[in-house]
């Protein structure tokens, strides 16, 4: 639902037709009718926001996050004067920070094995955003000195294995040269930013941290008697569905040595397993 909205919102602002911005929603949040085609009408501006909640948002369940949103700008003393396009990313970031703390919190209240298994999902979850967060800020006026420790470190969700101390070190951090350092006292991520740093094998950061996420989630199967592994099926098949468009599209581009770069699911060809199949056949 927040990817939705925010979708129809940034769609507004480039002008594009509010039919082709609905055809693009995402199916497991999507609103009334209704709903999606008002959303758009409201004004990029604090003012607009505020409409925008009161008038429909409010009796949403990402209504709370949205306002949440509202009280913390308004207890602002100053207001960050950013392009639209970086204030939209900064709403998005904001509600997405607030859905994964809610989401903790009702997962610990929960217990058993789902709060454990659920839990680290949720932590490492977090951590990736905090770590795209500060890696997207650079060249942006995120990235400011006035602002690494005010508007960007707001955006950091406060739970994950990052949180505190990784989490307070990354608001200070200025280019990627000190985000590396950073990283390098964190060795589950340490090993991920290698792979961003070298570049090596057209791998990108997120190559890396989606190939992390499946590994994950599919240990989240070998549990008994919790719930994370429904949360770990829908995810795992968002990731089915990156690996259909991407062949899709090395087929499309004429780049079929291309279409093998895709993160396996559930597969013995998959980086995690190579090295104990190659020690199981001997």
């Amino acid at each position: 639902m927040i990817e939705n909205v925010m979708l129809l919102l940034k769609g507004t602002l480039s002008g594009r037709d509010i039919n082709e911005l609905i055809a693009q929603c995402h199916p497991l949040g999507m609103f009334k009718e209704s709903t999606m085609r008002s959303i758009p009408t409201f004004e990029s501006t604090p003012r607009g926001y505020q409409d925008l909640y009161q008038t429909v948002l409010v009796d949403t369940p990402v209504g709370p996050y949205f306002a949440q949103f509202l009280q913390e700008s308004s207890d602002r003393s100053e207001v960050s004067n950013v392009l639209e396009e970086v204030e939209i990313e900064i709403i998005k970031s904001s509600l997405i920070k607030y859905w994964i703390e809610d989401f903790a919190k009702f997962v610990d209240s929960l217990g058993g094995e789902t709060a454990v298994i659920m839990g680290d999902l949720l932590k490492v979850r977090a951590d990736t955003n905090a770590i795209n967060i500060t890696l997207n800020s650079f060249g942006t006026p995120l990235n400011e000195p006035a602002m690494r420790a005010s508007d960007r470190k707001r955006l950091y969700p406060a739970v994950g294995h990052l949180y505190p101390a990784g989490t307070s070190m990354l608001a200070d951090v200025g280019d990627e040269d000190e985000l590396g350092r950073v990283l390098e006292l964190f060795p589950m991520y340490s090993s991920i930013w290698n792979v961003h740093a070298a570049g090596s094998d057209g791998k990108s950061i997120d190559d890396a941290f989606y190939e992390r996420d499946v590994q994950m989630l599919e240990l989240a199967f070998e549990g008994q008697m919790h719930y994370a592994s429904f949360y770990a099926y829908v995810k795992l098949k968002e990731q089915e569905i990156r690996n259909l468009v991407w062949i899709s599209e090395c087929i499309l581009q004429q780049q079929k040595e291309e279409i093998h770069k895709f993160v396996p699911v559930f597969s013995f060809n998959a980086p995690w397993r190579a090295g104990s199949n190659k020690h199981s056949r001997r």
